[in-house]
C-alpha cells in the first residue's frame, strides 16, 4: 500500500552513497521525503506533486556519454530544486553553464566561504566546514545564475538562480563532516521550500489507521509476527484499524532465537494485548534447507517455504485476502527497489523471495519507514520499550548467520552462543548503546587445548554495530573485559566451539549482517 502524504520533497537518485542520507536527515526535521530512480517516469514525479526536489550527487560526470540527464518537466513545475554534487552539475549544464574535470580532485574535509547572502545560508557562518567528493566542478556558470560560496580552492561551491528557487552547492549538506549542513538543509526545506513539519509518528498512525480501514473495509488480514520490532509495530498499526479482522500467525522455521517462542507466547502478546497463534514448521524449513551453501538461495527457500507454511496453518482459519508484513524502507533500497539502477545487496524474504503464485495479496503498511522511524511510530501505538529497543533481528533468522550447511546440530551451536552473547551485554549495561548484535557460526574448525587435550572444534563471531537506520553502521568498539568475558562464557559453556573472533569492519564497505 502507498500512503498518500501532504507534502512531499523528491529525491531523484543518480548512484550517490549519501542518497538515503538526505533523506534521513530531511525526515529528521519532520518532513517526508522519498526516493525514486533517475530514470522515473516523468508522469511519475507530475503525478506524486512534490513540494521540492533534490537532485542527488554520482559516479558519473555530466558530460559523460550516457551519463543520467535531467528531466526537464522538473525544472518546468515552478517548484524549489536543490542539486547537491552531480545534481548540481546538472542544473549547470541544463542552463547552459560548462563543467568540467578539476584539475585539483576535493575529497574529504573543506572550507567554505560564502560570498552572497542567500536564504540557503541564513544563519550559516561565512567560513564553515563541509565534505567534497567530486573531481568535477563548474567552469563557465549560467548568466542567470548566481555565486553564493566557493571553496578554500577556489571551486565554485553553490549557486543559485530565480530569486533563490533554484540552488546547486558542490559539497554535501546531508554529511555530518558538513558541520551545518543541518541548518543549510533547513533553510532549503523552511525558508526556500516552505515545508512544514508535518512528518510526524502521530501523524503518520493517523493517516495510516485510515488508509488500512480504507484498503480493508472488512477483509480479514493475515499477520506474519516473528517477535522482531517491525512486525510487532506492524501488528499493532492494523489492530488500530481492523481490531479482530486481525488474525496474527508465529511461523516458527527452526532458525530462531534461543526461547524466541516463549518470548513471543509471553512478553510480546502480553504488550500487544492481542492472540498470536503459534505454529511449528522447523522440521520442513530444515529439510528443505539441507545441503544448501548458497545464501540467496537460502533466502529464496525460505521466503517461498515461508509462504507456503502460512497457506497450511491458515487452511482452518476461514478466507483470507491480504498477508502483512513488515517490509522497510531500506529492505526495499536494499534489495533493488528504489534505484532504477541500483545492484542488489541482497534480496529480503519479504521483498524480493516471495512466490509469484501466493494466495495472498500483500499490504506493508511500514514500507516507507527507516528503523528509527518504526521505534517512533510503535513508541506512539504505546508499546513498551523492551519490546521497541530489541535489536533487529532477519526474516530469515540464523539461516543467514551460518556459513554454509545448515544443519540442527548447527542452529544449536549458533542460539546457544548467540544467547550468551546477548545476555552478557544486558548484564554489563550495554544492550541498548548497540543497534544490533549477534554471533555467527563460520564454516571453519580450529585447533585448541581444552583440558590438556587437542580440540579441532568450531568457530564463532561475534558482531555489534551502532547506527541510527541500518543504511550505514560502524562496529560497536567493545571494551576489552566484556569481551573476554562472553568468549571464555563461550568456549566453556558451547560444545564444539573453541576459538570466538569480533568483527571489526564497518557498512559500508561491509554488511551489518554476513550474508
Amino acid at each position: 500500500m502507498r500512503h498518500k502524504h501532504k507534502q512531499t520533497v523528491l529525491i531523484i537518485d543518480y548512484g550517490s552513497q549519501y542518497t538515503q542520507l538526505i533523506a534521513r536527515r530531511i525526515r529528521e526535521q519532520s518532513v517526508y521525503s522519498e526516493i525514486l530512480p533517475h530514470s522515473v517516469k516523468t508522469d511519475e514525479i507530475i503525478q506524486r506533486s512534490p513540494t521540492a526536489v533534490v537532485l542527488s550527487g554520482g559516479p558519473d560526470s555530466v558530460y559523460a556519454e550516457g551519463a543520467p540527464v535531467l528531466d526537464s518537466a522538473i525544472m518546468e513545475m515552478g517548484i524549489p530544486v536543490l542539486g547537491i554534487c552531480y545534481g548540481f552539475g546538472l542544473l549547470m549544464t541544463y542552463d547552459g553553464g560548462v563543467v568540467k574535470a578539476n584539475g585539483q580532485r576535493e575529497y574529504g574535509f573543506a572550507e567554505l566561504s560564502v560570498e552572497n547572502g542567500s536564504k540557503l545560508f541564513s544563519g550559516v557562518t561565512d567560513k564553515t566546514q563541509v565534505w567534497m567528493s567530486h573531481g568535477d566542478a563548474v567552469d563557465e556558470l549560467p548568466g542567470n545564475w548566481s555565486v553564493l560560496a566557493r571553496s578554500g580552492n577556489g571551486v565554485l561551491a553553490a549557486a543559485e538562480r530565480d530569486g533563490g528557487l533554484v540552488l546547486g552547492t558542490q559539497f554535501h549538506p546531508e554529511v555530518i563532516h558538513t558541520t551545518e549542513g543541518k541548518q543549510i538543509l533547513s533553510n532549503f526545506l523552511f525558508s526556500v521550500a516552505g515545508c512544514k513539519k508535518d512528518w510526524t509518528p502521530a501523524s503518520f498512525v493517523t493517516s495510516t489507521v485510515e488508509e488500512l480501514r480504507d484498503t480493508l473495509g472488512d477483509k480479514r488480514v493475515l499477520c506474519a509476527v516473528s517477535g522482531g520490532v517491525d512486525s510487532a509495530v506492524m501488528a499493532k498499526l492494523i489492530y488500530e484499524a481492523i481490531g479482530d479482522q486481525l488474525r496474527c500467525i508465529f511461523v516458527d522455521h527452526g532458525l530462531l532465537r534461543k526461547n524466541e517462542p516463549d518470548y513471543i507466547q509471553g512478553r510480546l502478546k502480553e504488550s500487544l494485548g492481542f492472540p498470536i497463534e503459534y505454529h511449528n514448521f522447523s522440521d520442513d524449513f530444515l529439510s528443505r534447507l539441507n545441503g544448501v551453501i548458497d545464501p540467496e538461495e537460502k533466502r529464496s527457500i525460505i521466503g517461498e517455504q515461508f509462504i507456503r507454511s502460512f497457506e497450511s496453518a491458515v487452511l482452518a482459519g476461514g478466507d483470507f485476502k491480504f498477508l502483512a508484513q513488515g517490509t522497510l524502507y531500506p529492505d526495499v533500497i536494499e534489495s533493488g527497489g528504489v534505484r532504477g539502477t541500483a545492484d542488489v545487496i541482497k534480496s529480503h524474504h519479504n521483498v524480493g523471495g516471495l512466490p509469484e503464485d501466493m494466495e495472498f495479496e500483500l499490504i506493508e503498511p511500514l514500507r516507507e519507514l527507516f528503523k528509527d522511524e518504526v521505534r517512533e511510530v510503535g513508541k506512539e501505538l504505546g508499546l513498551p520499550q523492551d519490546v521497541l529497543r530489541r535489536h533487529p533481528f532477519p526474516g530469515p533468522g540464523l539461516g543467514v548467520r551460518i556459513i554454509g550447511k545448515i544443519t540442527e546440530e548447527r542452529v544449536e551451536i549458533l542460539q546457544e552462543a548467540d544467547h550468551i552473547f546477548i545476555e552478557t551485554l544486558k548484564t554489563y549495561g550495554i544492550y541498548d548503546e548497540i543497534w544490533q548484535a549477534f554471533a555467527v557460526l563460520v564454516p571453519v574448525k580450529t585447533v585448541g587445548v581444552m583440558g590438556d587435550e587437542r580440540t579441532y572444534a568450531n568457530l564463532i563471531a561475534l558482531r555489534a554495530v551502532t547506527s541510527v537506520d541500518g543504511m550505514t553502521a560502524d562496529w560497536y568498539r567493545m571494551p576489552e573485559n566484556i569481551l573476554a568475558d562472553v568468549s571464555n562464557k563461550i568456549v566453556n559453556s558451547v560444545a564444539r566451539v573453541n576459538r570466538v573472533v569480533y568483527d571489526v569492519s564497518s557498512k559500508p564497505p561491509s554488511t551489518i549482517e554476513w550474508e
